[in-house]
């Protein structure tokens, strides 16, 4: 009988390149790979109910402690798709070892910070520490899913947006208690433990890259090889750091322009222009370029799933930081119980996570996500100064459901689309473009609360909402392939 159960143990949890079975995914890798990728949605949902104590303490207006949401996302998006690249060709391990050090430092600096501009600075060094454990973990997965030869690792890519979804809507609650507990200084401090967490579970749990072959090619001609844990890596023939840099170029000018548009910035988009055309002359035109164009030009269904991203989260992060700042400042709440006015939205999205994780049916949860986003805007619109607290919960709990289904339909459907061999890259660009989104929603947050976050500024916040939530709806609607996404044989 013990032989029996140690057996059974060894079966379950001991890792493929140790000797466990060659068909199941390794579990030691989820620990791991969960926590970091929940590092950058904590402290993107975190901020929110920070923005309005941090000002008061620091005598920063809205329109200035708006850089500490634009910077974070700006490093994000760069960073993302940039560190996702870096992942496919070096391997998972030492740049989630490296981005989750970073989260620690900026933690620290951010907890000391004496200004506004420091807090800034730590919270971009934020950014690009939380954008290497995502593109790790989907690499590891689709790794994963080749090794076992089991193409449709639901139970991994569950948890991964399950676990972003639920630390997305409970980070308002989260730091409105922390804030509560030792102010806002401690949503920087408690960084530092989840960065020790992630540096002991990935130093003793993601494979150590041994070898790096030559000749075998791949999909997209990288070339593959086995490291000691079992996980495929692709060779680095070279890094496409002009292609990067020009990319970063386009991202910034593009980003600090919709923060805040104005006629006398009218160079920035022109150099976003200037910088995108030569981006994509330089990777048309290299062997092995940052961003395969050819092969992304090629794939308009993940194009598709890119621009879905984009509207997702735009109605999704102009509700989180919009309708927060509401109700601090035009329905008076503390930040706190702003806070727990939130946790429905935090039950919600996990509830519906939950529920319809295991289930892929992208097109059906798009569908039912943005209608359900056009109902909250609808709900938005019937708000006032005095509103009952219920209907406030009311109206946060309607859109945790959206939360808890468009990122997951999103994550599945890129998972199918993209070419594994660029699995990092694609995941990060999957980000970027939730980023952008969420660039979009700041800059129309400071569009809309001009003079402070009122009920006027409420209800034009959610027309522009409505209409994002309508074009989500269109664009999944006439788009044919979605009905195609199945799970491959192995």
């Amino acid at each position: 009988m013990i032989p029996t159960l140690r057996a059974r143990f060894q079966q379950r949890f001991t890792p493929a390149g140790d000797g466990g079975p060659p068909d199941r995914f390794d579990r030691r890798l989820i620990a791991p790979m969960v926590l970091g990728s929940v590092l950058n949605p904590v402290n993107s949902s975190m901020i929110a109910v920070a923005l309005v104590p941090i000002g008061s303490a620091l005598g920063a207006p809205p329109s200035q402690t708006a850089w500490l949401v634009s910077g974070l996302y700006l490093a994000t998006a760069v960073g993302q798709p940039v560190i996702g690249r870096l992942v496919d060709m070096f391997g998972p391990r030492r740049l989630y070892l490296i981005g989750t050090a970073m989260v620690g430092v900026a933690g620290l600096l951010g907890s000391v910070a004496p200004n506004l501009g420091a807090l800034v600075a730590a919270r971009v060094l934020l950014g690009f520490g939380t954008s290497a454990a995502y593109p790790a973990a989907m690499h590891l997965t689709r790794s994963e899913a080749e090794r076992t030869g089991r193409d449709s690792p639901a139970g991994v890519l569950t948890a991964l947006a399950v676990s972003a979804q639920t630390v997305s809507v409970i980070g308002p609650t989260l730091g409105g208690l922390l804030i509560g507990l030792g102010g806002w200084r401690t949503i920087f401090l408690v960084n530092v433990p989840l960065s020790l967490a992630c540096l002991v579970l990935g130093a003793l749990r993601l494979p150590k890259a041994t070898k790096i072959a030559k000749g075998a090619k791949g999909a997209q001609g990288a070339d593959r090889a086995a490291d000691a844990g079992g996980v495929p890596v692709p060779v680095a023939h070279g890094i496409d750091l002009p292609g990067m840099a020009l990319f970063a170029a386009l991202l910034v000018a593009l980003m600090v322009f919709l923060m805040k548009p104005r006629a006398e910035d009218w160079y920035l988009p022109v150099l976003a222009l200037l910088a995108g055309a030569a981006f994509a002359r330089r990777e048309l035109r290299v062997p092995e370029p940052f961003i395969d164009l050819r092969v992304l030009g090629g794939n308009g269904p993940l194009l598709a799933t890119f621009l879905r991203q984009f509207l997702s989260y735009t109605t999704a992060y102009a509700f989180l930081y919009g309708f927060t700042q509401w109700l601090e400042e035009g329905r008076g709440l503390h930040a706190a119980a702003a806070g727990l006015v939130l946790l429905p939205l935090s039950l919600t999205g996990l509830l519906v996570s939950a529920v319809t994780g295991r289930r892929e049916a992208v097109r059906g949860k798009l569908v039912v996500g943005s209608l359900v986003q056009i109902a909250g805007c609808a709900a938005m619109l019937t708000l006032q100064a005095g509103s009952a607290l219920w209907l406030l919960a009311a109206v946060g709990a309607l859109m945790g459901v959206p939360q808890g289904l468009n990122g997951l339909a999103n994550q599945n459907a890129l998972y199918r689309q993209a070419d594994p061999a660029r699995i990092g890259s694609a995941a990060g660009l999957l980000r970027t473009f939730m980023y952008l989104g969420a660039m979009a929603a700041s800059a129309a947050d400071a569009a809309f609360f001009q003079h402070g976050a009122d009920t006027g500024g409420l209800h034009h916040l959610s027309l522009f909402m409505l209409a994002g939530a309508v074009l989500l709806l269109a664009v999944t609607v006439i788009d044919r392939s979605l009905g195609t996404l199945t799970p491959r044989k192995a």
